[in-house]
């Protein structure tokens, strides 16, 4: 952008020297005419400039409020995955399976305490001299609702899997699978979709940003498919987790 301005600004000066020229040289009657459609010339690349800079402002301005509202869908999406894992040892890759999980299940309260008991090998290996070992009893406390503890009485992980901006009806990507046996989860939306009604040129040059204090790369996401990571890719100032 910074290119087009400068050379906006050169155009806009070359025609203000045009101007004089003609002032200079080109005959009375002939003057007016030139003058006025030369001026405005300069006044449309005058307001061009503006709005370029000006349109990529608006632009930065609404993709990060449409970002703000997309990464709170991805972390209820995030505290979904995890509660599931905790309670089934494994991420899911359906919305309606999530869904009904925070409908139905419930998490168990324990408690770990320290105990021994008789061990019976060794009390014969020593003659009847009773020995004993160290164990740790884990205690069932109580259940609690998954739902209750994720989400109260609020019901918007019911919809959950539905973009909250951008392309209507755009629902997020869920992926789930092992990495070297271990758990992993990815959910994802393009930046295409979120950005779908604005400047296909400020579109492409946001899915190429590479910076500490944006979100690089095509795509919003949460998880990932290729390393043990439950992390949004968004930066903090995006978010306050």
């Amino acid at each position: 952008m910074l290119t087009i301005i400068i050379a906006v600004v050169i155009i806009i000066l070359g025609t203000i020297g045009i101007v004089w020229l003609i002032d200079k040289f080109v005959p009375k009657k002939v003057k007016p005419l030139i003058n006025i459609a030369l001026w405005i010339l300069i006044g449309f690349l005058a307001y061009s400039t503006f709005m370029s800079v000006y349109g990529e402002i608006q632009f930065n301005q609404l993709k990060k409020k449409r970002y703000a509202a997309v990464i709170e869908k991805l972390k209820d999406i995030r505290d979904a995955e995890l509660a599931h894992k905790t309670v089934t040892g494994k991420f899911t890759d359906n919305f309606d399976n999530l869904v009904k999980f925070i409908d139905t299940a419930q998490f168990t309260i324990t408690q770990r305490r320290d105990s021994s008991i008789v061990d019976e090998e060794l009390t014969k290996r020593y003659g009847g001299v009773e020995m004993r070992k160290d164990i740790i009893i884990i205690d069932t406390l109580d259940f609690v609702p998954v739902k209750d503890s994720l989400f109260g009485a609020d019901t918007r992980y019911k919809t959950m899997m539905n973009v909250p901006v951008g392309k209507p009806g755009a629902k997020f990507e869920l992926k789930a699978g092992t990495l070297d046996e271990i758990p992993v989860f990815e959910a994802s939306v393009q930046k295409d979709v979120i950005l779908f009604d604005q400047d296909q040129n400020l579109v492409a040059k946001e899915n190429e940003v590479i910076s500490v204090d944006d979100v690089n790369g095509p795509a919003l996401k949460v998880g990932s498919m290729n390393e043990v990571n439950t992390n949004g890719n968004w930066p903090k100032n995006y978010s306050n987790e």
